[in-house]
């Protein structure tokens, strides 16, 4: 059998920055536009379409619930081609759900379009980081996936930018409709430059040291921990927006609060691989938690629009190196099968996205603010570093019986 028509020769510069593009404006189309434009679109609609607060947290509940659902069938699918298709639809369905949102005002379809453009958002953070991940590998580069998740930042920022550049000559309605045209300059290089993927004949799970199973103990405070990751998360990604602009100072100006979070998060991924590797990963999980603590407690105690900034560029700045400092700790506490313990903290994130903000909904109904569940958000998040706390302790008495 010759080698080398099986192998193919590593890939140019210029190929590999094509693929890395793809991926990053999949998660432009599918996490930016699809998922996060409604956070700066909350405000808007609760203005001009009578959307309630209730039902606002509820929309947020039913994108999430989406997203966990698309996450839970990638983690079930092994197969990279059914993976390949899977992640075309969503771009399609990326484009169409949100679009429609402009189409009708209906709360029960809105739910509907926020279910499926959750469902989508899966296409870009979990089936094109896997495919991106396989050519890398099948041309033989290394197989880091820190510009790929840059997407994300770039995403929240691009859907900022569009909403503030349309707010002041278009309606509501409108506006989704240029989200969904702006999403499909995306959607050309997403399809057309990540190509179909190859199975790859791994080595012997290489010769890289890897780390011994954890005990059941430390998985479970894990997982505890995550969910309070994503209590937090969510809380902040669903309402900076409408929070902050009932502050003079930034009244009108939501849609650039989220750009500002969106330019934190590009490079945080990177920042927060440094921290962990001077301090360790847990520790510097430890600090992102704390950090992430002091962005949600600022607007619940503050009217200071510069306080409040400072707040936003925190969050922007702590929760994608949240979520990759997490991931990449269980995985490689699980080199033979990462993909089913990430399954389990996703399912733990996800369903703290699903409870977070429908109980935000809840007490801004019944108070008129959302100090209240910001508040609760901080407490959560402070359980979270207590978890951590315990998961050191474990770590520690594993290694010394």
């Amino acid at each position: 059998m010759n080698t080398a028509a099986t192998i193919p020769a590593k890939a140019g510069p210029d190929e590999r920055h094509r693929v890395i593009f793809a991926g990053i404006c999949a998660l432009i189309l599918t996490v930016g536009l699809a998922r996060f434009a409604y956070t700066p679109m909350l405000p808007i609609m609760r203005d001009q379409a009578g959307l309630s607060h209730l039902a606002g947290g509820w929309l947020a509940t039913i994108n999430y619930a989406g997203y966990m659902s698309g996450a839970l069938l990638a983690a079930s699918i092994s197969d990279l081609g059914r993976k390949f298709v899977l992640y075309r639809i969503g771009l399609v369905i990326g484009v169409l759900s949100t679009a429609a949102m402009g189409l009708t005002d209906n709360v029960l379809l809105w739910g509907g379009l926020r279910f499926v453009a959750g469902l989508s958002s899966t296409a870009g953070l979990l089936m094109a980081s896997g495919l991106v991940l396989n050519w890398l590998i099948r041309r033989g580069h290394r197989p880091e996936l820190g510009l790929h998740f840059m997407g994300i930042g770039l995403g929240i920022a691009v859907s900022g930018i569009a909403v503030g550049s349309m707010a002041e000559w278009l309606a509501w309605d409108a506006q989704w409709l240029g989200l969904g045209a702006l999403g499909l300059v995306f959607f050309v290089p997403a399809w057309w430059w990540l190509p179909a993927p190859v199975s790859v004949q791994v080595a012997a799970a290489s010769a890289a040291p890897t780390l011994t199973a954890p005990t059941r103990r430390w998985m479970w405070l894990m997982i505890a921990s995550y969910f309070c990751a994503g209590f937090g998360f969510v809380t902040s990604a669903t309402f900076i927006v409408a929070i902050l602009v009932k502050l003079p100072l930034l009244a009108g100006k939501g849609s650039w609060v989220w750009v500002i979070v969106g330019l934190a998060a590009a490079p945080s991924a990177f920042v927060w691989d440094r921290v962990a590797h001077s301090i360790g990963r847990i520790q510097a999980l430890m600090i992102a938690y704390g950090l992430q603590v002091v962005s949600i407690v600022l607007p619940a105690f503050t009217d200071s629009a510069a306080l409040n900034v400072v707040g936003a560029l925190l969050f922007g700045a702590t929760f994608v190196g949240i979520v990759s400092l997490t991931l990449t700790i269980v995985g490689r506490h699980f080199p033979a099968n990462p993909a089913k313990a990430m399954a389990k903290m996703t399912l733990s994130y996800g369903v703290a996205q699903i409870v977070a903000p429908a109980m935000a909904g809840y007490i801004a109904t019944a108070t008129g603010s959302y100090q209240g569940a910001l508040i609760v958000t901080a407490v959560v998040m402070v359980g979270g570093m207590a978890l951590l706390q315990a998961l050191i302790h474990e770590e520690r008495r594993a290694a010394h019986p």
